[in-house]
């Protein structure tokens, strides 16, 4: 018999935005006004000011381990304007700037990265599951939510956050098929920042994208470009819609770039070429929304500053906060796993309060 063709698939990519800050106007979402233009580059102003002062926390002393999210700005901003009330965020560990735009409070992100317990206690409302750590198990927990929400008949979607790193994980792919499968409401947001710690992703797969990926598994799968805010938003708000729609699972793909260090303990330096880094620079999220904005006559140097002037006390308002929670109880490490503690704990915590004098 001849060899015939069981299966053909095309993978796109959406931009709206280029570096210069010039729109293709077929494409910007009717559903943004001006004011949601202006509102989604004031969110990436802020979000690069809590992350530059985290970063200046951790120097100091005053903060542990911080993985930066510069130069993702405007994935995740566009990510949380796409978003609603009802949907669930599954973040890893750089998911920084959406917290905050969901609202979780700032100085209880910087807590978290303090290594306070209640950092991660993130309040019910913003419906934001705490910052995973191991790298890509959070995916099953964004299906096994999203499955949760449709077997319920409710409204949100889950949205399972991760890195490219992650989508070498056995997770991601877990995940994946459980998706295609079982069609839970959950979207897959991959910010593909091309860099897994010091491993670039031309030697994490052979693949041209992650987004072609999500054809294996029966979904689909979309490749944006994640400096541009409009693209981010676009993509992610057709995912969630479908998602809502009872169509099953949607992986997101925002191919964007990590400015700064993996966390505050590696050293870019060592092994990222600076002429790669001078190339990303040039096309920062920041920058093309400015622009943008600029050339529509939305935004000068005076708005500029008083934004920026705005944005620092807000940041600052955070940090004072956070030096002003009263000290955790060092019992607490034992609290927030198990309903009930297991006996080797009950005797390790009874050991440990007893060392404290309590």
């Amino acid at each position: 018999m001849p060899r015939t063709t069981i299966y053909e698939a095309a993978t796109e990519r959406l931009e709206i935005l280029d570096p210069e800050g010039r729109a293709d106007e077929r494409l910007l979402p009717p559903a943004l006004s001006e004011e949601d233009w202006i509102g989604l580059y004031r969110n990436m102003v802020l979000i690069r000011h809590f992350d530059e002062k985290a970063l200046n926390l951790q120097r100091q002393g005053r903060m542990g381990t911080w993985g930066s999210l510069r130069g993702q700005e405007a994935a995740q901003a566009g990510l949380a304007m796409a978003l609603e009330a009802e949907d669930w965020v599954v973040p890893s560990f750089r998911e920084h700037g959406l917290l905050l735009l969901r609202g979780v409070p700032g100085h209880l992100v910087y807590a978290f990265w303090k290594g306070d317990e209640r950092g991660g206690a993130l309040p019910e409302e913003t419906r934001c599951l705490p910052p995973a750590i191991p790298v890509g198990s959070q995916l099953l927990h964004a299906v096994g939510a999203g499955l949760a929400l449709r077997l319920r008949g409710e409204r949100g979607v889950a949205v399972g956050l991760a890195g490219d790193g992650a989508s070498s994980e056995g997770d991601f792919h877990e995940a994946m098929n459980f998706a295609g499968v079982f069609r839970p409401k959950t979207v897959f947001y991959i910010q593909n920042n091309q860099w897994a710690i010091s491993v670039p992703f031309s030697r994490q797969t052979a693949a041209r994208s992650i987004a072609q990926k999500a054809h294996a598994y029966g979904i689909p799968g979309i490749q944006v470009d994640g400096n541009d805010v409009f693209a981010c938003y676009a993509a992610a708000r057709e995912a969630l819609d479908r998602a809502r729609a009872g169509e099953g699972a949607t992986l997101v793909e925002a191919l964007t770039y990590r400015m700064g260090n993996h966390t505050t303990a590696d050293d870019a330096q060592k092994y990222r070429p600076a002429e790669e880094l001078a190339y990303w620079a040039a096309r920062d999220p920041l920058l093309r929304m400015r622009r943008f904005l600029e050339s529509r006559g939305l935004w000068d140097g005076e708005r500029e500053a008083a934004w920026a002037a705005e944005v620092q006390e807000r940041v600052e308002g955070e940090v004072r906060a956070l030096e002003a929670m009263d000290p955790p109880d060092p019992s607490s490490i034992f609290d927030f796993l198990y309903e009930s503690l297991p006996w080797n704990l009950a005797e390790q915590k009874a050991a440990l309060l007893k060392e404290v004098g309590r």
